[in-house]
């Protein structure tokens, strides 16, 4: 009789894909896998039953669950930050989630993985005696860092945003600015934001493990700190830490229709393409655009940009599901722009293929800002990336791909949320054109080799998974 397992991602696109590309791990080793979802408290083209549906066409292997939704919220009333709301959410949703694992027999249901939010979901599986992981969606670095933290910050009577860009020592990376930590974390320590924050870090390692989006090689420090107790957090025992990834899509090539911007990419010659993608939520101002476009043209480089509309002055949670309208090019660039780049540039205006882009044989450099997904894909791809973070935990990252990993370059300005013309001008030609850039991108491609090594058979993260499985069974027979 095969096992279920349940993940339970909570929400947003970043924590779902990650995790479904996990749930395929858990059915090529024999388990059934159930994926919970949640209604979004806002409805969009992209949420809900259509989310849904796309999701259940694409992954016949996997089961999903939408828990019943809660009474909607009049979020305006409430004054607080989205992540507080969220947190609020996810807490409330305990009761049908479990009322949920509770219609699997208990023989059957093997464990439930949560996203490195929903941490409440540890108490119902206490309840109910369900072994309980969590799965970092980061890399091991960051969870390193966040790890220490709230010891760190016990007993300060200041928040971490007086220290600036003073850096600070955590075991197994590179000294981190204090500026570049999580934005919440910066706050007084008293804050309820940064309480909230701190809470859900403090929660993670108190599963039976955690299951991180990387592999061995590339955060080998910080994985061995994780490891290193009770030298990492002073009287604390963390659970066993297994490095898994990296776990990426595999693009939709196999699509009936390939994507336009694919289609213009195979016309280019090999490496000559900078490709410039920033997330579903990163968004820049009209002043921003036109400094880019700017920089671009004088590069003299090919590129291939995904742009998408300035944002608007929507607050709060809703302004993170709201669907923006397709960017007007003419208002947004500089005059003649697109007529004078149409030969050498190709503008995204909705959704691009990105592991396509960047797995294709013409794409020599990513300009990103630094989600984790996109670092992986990037390094799965080989293709040198230029950093550009923007906001949650991509600053941290930025540090790590630069000064660790080796396979990236910063943008001067993300800092103070600019970045000049002559700064992204400059530093597309280092990639793409200098010694040093060869020297990245040959960084770059050894990475890559590196993570096709670790999801082999007797890889570093096969063994991991496997490992992981022989704990659960081992903990389910004690």
């Amino acid at each position: 009789m095969k096992q279920t397992v349940v993940l339970y991602p909570g929400g947003g696109v970043g924590h779902v894909v990650p995790m479904l590309e996990l749930a395929k791990v858990f059915v090529k080793h024999g388990h059934d896998v159930t994926m919970v979802l949640l209604e979004p408290p806002f409805k969009s083209s992209d949420s809900g039953a259509l989310a849904v549906e796309r999701l259940v066409a694409s992954n016949p292997s996997v089961s999903f669950h939408v828990l019943p939704p809660l009474p909607a919220p009049d979020f305006a009333s409430f004054g607080k930050h989205p992540f507080l709301l969220v947190i609020q959410l996810l807490r409330q949703y305990n009761e049908r989630l479990e009322s949920f694992l509770l219609s699997i027999p208990r023989q059957r249901l093997h464990s439930l993985v949560i996203d490195m939010f929903c941490v409440d979901a540890i108490d119902v599986c206490a309840k109910l005696g369900v072994p309980v992981y969590t799965f970092f969606a980061s890399g091991v670095s960051v969870l390193s860092v966040l790890t220490q933290l709230p010891p760190f910050l016990a007993g300060r009577e200041t928040g971490l945003k007086e220290l600036g860009d003073t850096p600070l020592d955590f075991l197994g990376v590179s000294p981190m600015p204090a500026s570049h930590l999580v934005k919440e974390l910066l706050e007084h320590p008293e804050d309820e934001l940064c309480k909230a924050m701190v809470n859900r870090w403090e929660r993670n390692t108190e599963t039976m493990g955690v299951l991180v989006n990387s592999f061995e090689s590339l955060e080998s420090r910080a994985a061995q700190a994780l490891r290193d107790n009770p030298l990492c957090v002073p009287g604390k025992v963390l659970p066993p830490i297994y490095c898994v990834g990296p776990l990426v899509g595999g693009g939709a090539e196999e699509a009936a229709e390939r994507h336009e911007c694919l289609v213009w990419l195979d016309a280019q010659p090999e490496h000559s393409v900078v490709f410039l993608c920033f997330g579903s939520k990163g968004v820049f101002s009209a002043e921003q655009l036109k400094e880019i476009a700017v920089g671009l043209e004088n590069s003299r480089q090919r590129f291939m940009w995904v742009v998408r509309t300035p944002p608007t002055t929507t607050e709060g949670l809703k302004k993170y599901f709201e669907q923006r309208a397709a960017p007007d090019l003419d208002a947004l660039f500089p005059d003649g722009f697109v007529e004078r780049t149409k030969d050498r540039g190709f503008i995204v205006t909705t959704w691009a293929p990105q592991v396509d882009v960047l797995r294709h044989r013409a794409t020599g450099a990513f300009v990103t800002h630094c989600g984790w997904n996109s670092a992986l894909e990037g390094i799965t791809a080989g293709v040198p990336m230029l950093c550009w973070p923007q906001y949650a935990e991509q600053k941290m990252n930025k540090v790590f791909m630069t000064a660790e990993m080796g396979v990236g370059v910063e943008l001067d300005g993300y800092n103070s949320d600019f970045v000049k013309a002559e700064e992204l001008e400059a530093k597309v030609r280092l990639v793409m054109e200098s010694e040093e850039g060869k020297q990245l991108r040959a960084r770059s491609a050894a990475r890559k080799k590196e993570a096709e090594a670790a999801l082999e058979e007797g890889g570093s993260s096969h063994a991991a998974f496997v490992q992981f499985l022989s704990d659960v069974e081992n903990l389910v027979q004690n």
